[in-house]
């Protein structure tokens, strides 16, 4: 069964269940591509807008005290998750996301409908546009509800995860503080170091990526609420901007401010490129440091092995008893997959065209994404690998034992040439180095075993 709405452009057949309007059903049927949604946390953003602007615009004098409390009570509902089934539309749609800002203004002026005993579609008493899209343009109420969603899970999800992470690792270092062993460099033997040192540059390069974020959550703080269509704040009340910003805050507990120009925050998404560049920034230490994981736990029997994985699952169906560095590879593909969706933000970002950026979903998109997908994979890889990562105390001692690279300690001694003599020669012979240097008659064995020391050499001063 299906009902009859109509918008500017002609009727269009609705079904009975649903409370979205003829905007909305448009856009189904115009866009029907992929299984990519609008975030629900655009959508909810979206919510705490409406609410905001029904408060705000009342008080400014705009809206009556009913239609206020309908707005807010459907809008409250919505946050609530009671209506999430409501918001069907996909990311690949107009490109300033007006149908999603029609969706959410249909479903708020049909839930009112129906809390006053009206017909769906009715538009009374509340109207999707004249009511509940007051003061508002999708082009500022858009970018709006991405900053919103972005701050607000960054605040509550990544960036929590993301210091629990840096507390794990930072365990690991403290634990390992006094453990020697083999650096590397080029992949190829180099002078001591202590596995507590080789961690804490994971600590710090996880603990500059959260600092990166924290910072950048000063440019999603400023809105463009207000702006309407292009910036210039036409058809708003007198200090709608200041006065939404305020009550987005007090929603929010966040500290959110009217943009001090919102022709550049609505033309250009300049502060969400540089949001998503500081995502993937993280992404990009992640890879690297669960690849040095990988490598170092390569084995058991003909790799390094230095580190030992918690023994998940099997990593086979062929081979048995095989374990793989399983939390490794999803985290590396979940970086993978984050560094290509900012790469797409920087495209879009560069996309607008005088007064209008035409890549709001996929910004927003991409950039909710990544923050999920990134807490998620940085939660599993802590709980699953890093509390559980052991040392190989006897590989780690077997190659430091015959490493070549300890030669270095021997230069202000008896001088580079000399000592390359050394390393040459023992590799050449298959003996230690303390054998060749003997050999070579340039040190006894009592002078070498003073100065080939190598947790000296890890920890000179």
């Amino acid at each position: 069964m299906a009902r009859i709405e109509s918008d500017s452009i002609g009727n269009v057949e609705i079904p009975n269940e649903a409370l979205w309007g003829a905007q909305t059903q448009r856009s189904l049927k115009n866009f029907a591509i992929s299984n990519d949604y609008v975030p629900i946390e655009i959508i909810h953003a979206l919510s705490k807008v409406k609410i905001a602007a029904a408060i705000v615009n009342n008080r400014l004098g705009k809206l009556n005290d009913q239609r206020k409390n309908l707005i807010i009570e459907a809008g409250t509902k919505i946050l609530e998750g009671e209506y999430d089934d409501q918001f069907p539309l996909k990311v690949w749609q107009t490109g300033s996301g007006t149908h999603t800002n029609m969706n959410i203004n249909e479903v708020i002026s049909n839930i009112s409908s129906i809390a006053s005993g009206e017909a769906l579609g009715s538009h009374i008493p509340v109207h999707p546009n004249d009511h509940v899209n007051c003061s508002q343009s999708t082009n500022d109420t858009f970018p709006t509800a991405i900053h919103i969603a972005s701050a607000e899970i960054l605040n509550k999800k990544l960036l929590p995860e993301l210091k629990q992470l840096i507390q794990s690792i930072a365990k690991k270092s403290n634990e390992w503080i006094d453990v020697v062993k083999l650096g590397r460099t080029h992949l190829q033997d180099a002078v001591p170091m202590t596995y507590g040192q080789e961690a804490s540059a994971w600590k710090y390069q996880l603990s500059i990526a959260h600092k990166r974020l924290v910072n950048v959550l000063e440019e999603l703080y400023e809105i463009p609420i207000g702006g309407t269509a292009i910036g210039t704040a036409v058809n708003t009340p007198k200090n709608f901007d200041n006065e939404m910003s305020k009550e987005i805050s007090e929603m929010t507990n966040l500290p959110f401010s009217t943009a001090t120009n919102k022709f550049a925050l609505m033309g250009s998404h300049d502060g969400l490129v540089s949001t998503m560049a500081a995502i993937k920034l993280l992404a990009v230490s992640l890879f690297k440091i669960v690849n040095d994981i990988r490598l170092l736990a390569c084995g058991p029997r003909a790799g390094l092995s230095e580190l030992l994985l918690p023994e998940n699952e099997p990593g086979s169906s062929i081979m048995p008893g095989k374990i793989n560095p399983s939390q490794c590879e999803s985290m590396a593909m979940v970086c993978a997959h984050v560094m290509g969706l900012g790469h797409s933000v920087d495209i879009a970002g560069s996309g607008g065209h005088l007064q209008m950026n035409v890549y709001k979903p996929l910004i927003g998109f991409n950039i909710i994404k990544s923050i999920n997908i990134l807490h998620d994979a940085c939660r599993s890889c802590r709980l699953l690998m890093i509390e559980g990562i052991k040392i190989n105390h006897k590989k780690i001692d077997s190659y430091l034992e015959q490493s070549l690279m300890l030669v270095t300690a021997l230069n202000p001694i008896i001088g580079y040439e000399k000592a390359a003599e050394i390393a040459k020669y023992a590799y050449k012979k298959n003996i230690t180095l303390r054998e060749a240097s003997n050999e070579l008659g340039y040190l006894n064995n009592a002078d070498f075993n003073k100065i080939i020391n190598p947790k000296n050499m890890a920890k000179p001063h």
